[in-house]
């Protein structure tokens, strides 16, 4: 009999196979598929309910009435190339050649997918913190990597120095930075970031960052780690246009970094996808050109939203802890007597006709102890199906 190959190897390793072998449903599948059919309210997966800007949807309306509907450039189209470099001069001083160190991809997924697969090798270490959104436990694992965790504990959900210190080795190829992070919304502040260029830079690893929430922040400003001193020639930054503009469906991603991690990283995305998103991608390049205050209007309709989820939360007795930014919250069921998140979910569409996902999916299952009570749920919904889920969140029964 043949065995598995990588990919299911990496899924197994990360936890995606059932005991049969069978690949077993995403947590977010399997909770999506358990508000179908139950007709409960999905704040479990992070997708938004709302079309965003009218500008970029009309904009990819018309390149489909204009014919552009067959394979763009592979590195993406010149206009969306140039637009993300006057992104990241416009918002954060960087200068990127648009032809040379800018690569458009199917959404960041698969941007971190081709880097990951490009850029290590087998007994490679990557590190991430804990915890981390899945698809990096199967990317490391598929590229041969070995997966580092560094903790970030709850409350705070910032990490130790001495931990993220001591998770730096030798062996160490990447730092993959998700920052607003998912799934606890933390902003990492500067001096983590700094102490993470240090020592990429002491142990000459590369640092790859998630910033697809950079604009969705409240309170906390989001630093790019590659405008740090000493970060950019080592840094590949990912970003997409599907949350910041509600259209987590075009899948448009991109990356920057320095011109030959680029080459790397599109010698492997061309065997992935090749190309995606024809029309989708002068859409994106138009929203990335909106005003500031259109950017700062998204920003602030969806601290609104938290705020009313949040306050629903503590009145239905759980604790909240704020987030700097992104698409979710997190919530102890412990307050309420309830200290098996897990249980809790598969249980809460019966109790208030709602679904929300259990943190621990977020880390390995070695390392859950310190996320047992926690639930992560969406707020990046109407507002009217964020206030009927805490009104009948506040139905919920009390078991303390």
């Amino acid at each position: 009999m043949r065995q598995a190959g990588p990919w299911l190897r990496a899924a197994e390793g990360a936890m995606l196979l059932g005991p049969d072998g069978v690949p077993a449903p995403t947590v977010f599948a399997e909770m999506s598929a358990l508000a179908t059919s139950t007709g409960a309210l999905n704040l479990g997966q992070g997708f938004p309910d709302e079309d965003g800007p009218v500008e970029v949807l009309d904009a990819a309306v018309q390149a489909i009435r204009d014919g552009v509907n067959q394979y763009p450039p592979g590195r993406g189209t010149a206009d969306l190339r140039a637009a993300v470099s006057e992104h990241q001069r416009r918002w954060y001083g960087l200068d990127v050649d648009p032809d040379r160190q800018v690569l458009v991809t199917a959404g960041a997924t698969e941007a971190l997918a081709a880097t990951l697969l490009a850029l290590v090798e087998p007994g490679d270490e990557v590190i991430t913190f804990e915890p981390f959104y899945d698809a990096y436990g199967a990317l490391i694992r598929l590229a041969g990597g070995t997966h580092v965790t560094v903790p970030l504990a709850a409350p705070e959900f910032l990490p130790d120095e001495d931990a993220l210190r001591a998770a730096f080795s030798d062996r160490t190829r990447v730092v993959l930075v998700n920052t607003p992070h998912n799934p606890t919304g933390r902003v990492l502040p500067d001096d983590v970031l700094t102490t993470i260029v240090d020592l990429a830079t002491r142990y000459d690893a590369l640092i790859v960052t998630d910033e697809v929430y950079e604009h969705l922040t409240f309170t906390v400003p989001h630093t790019p780690i590659a405008t740090l001193p000493g970060a950019a020639e080592r840094t590949v930054s990912i970003s997409s246009a599907g949350k910041t503009f509600s259209t987590t469906g075009w899948k448009i991603g991109w990356l920057t970094a320095p011109p030959a991690l680029v080459d790397a990283i599109t010698t492997v995305k061309q065997y992935l996808t090749f190309v995606n998103g024809a029309p989708f991608q002068p859409a994106v390049a138009v929203g990335l050109r909106l005003p500031d205050a259109v950017f700062s209007g998204i920003a602030a309709e969806l601290a609104a939203k938290h705020d009313l989820l949040a306050t629903g939360l503590r009145t239905a007795g759980f604790d909240v802890m704020r987030p700097d930014g992104g698409y979710f919250v997190i919530a102890d069921t412990a307050p309420l007597g309830y200290d098996d998140a897990r249980a809790f979910c598969l249980e809460l569409p019966a109790l208030a006709g709602v679904v929300g996902v259990p943190v621990s999916a977020f880390v390995r299952p070695d390392h859950a102890a310190g996320y047992r009570s926690l639930v992560r749920f969406a707020f990046c919904k109407r507002r009217s199906v964020l206030e009927d889920a805490a009104a009948r969140m506040a139905q919920l029964p009390s078991r303390a």
